[in-house]
């Protein structure tokens, strides 16, 4: 039988304090904590009172339905764009939104069982409306939102 090779003690690692693994799903709360007892966000806006902003409304994502991976992207890239600008001397503030309204929505209802030509079109819009506004109130205690 062969001799395996004990290749681990060929390795030169450094020696750091510095943890190998992420850990986020423990440290980002942390992390989350921190910056508002620090009211990071107000100091950032503080040190850019006066300067010219830049706005990037931030909607969709669509209220009709669970958060998923498309939703992580456009907040990802927006987030890029708003962390740029102010590194280039704006003031950049985050201007949270939904796009409650429209065919996304209506879709999704009607995928629920409801029928607009049925029950009517007033009926069928405060349908959508409650259900928009749920997906909101959902969406909202997703962390990374």
């Amino acid at each position: 039988m062969e001799k395996k090779n004990d290749y681990k003690s060929t390795l030169q690692m450094m020696k750091t304090t510095f943890e190998m693994r992420g850990n986020l799903p423990r440290k980002e709360p942390v992390f989350q904590k921190r910056w508002q007892d620090e009211h990071l966000y107000e100091k950032m806006l503080a040190k850019r009172e006066g300067c010219e902003p830049f706005v990037l409304h931030d909607g969709p994502p669509y209220a009709n339905g669970d958060i998923h991976i498309g939703h992580a992207m456009n907040k990802v890239l927006k987030d890029v764009i708003n962390k740029s600008k102010f590194m280039q001397g704006y003031q950049v503030p985050y201007i949270p939104g939904w796009d409650t309204h429209g065919l996304p929505i209506e879709t999704a209802v009607t995928k629920l069982g409801y029928d607009r030509k049925k029950i009517g079109i007033p009926e069928f819009r405060k349908i959508c409306r409650e259900f928009a506004l749920e997906q909101v109130e959902r969406q909202k205690k997703v962390s990374w939102l």
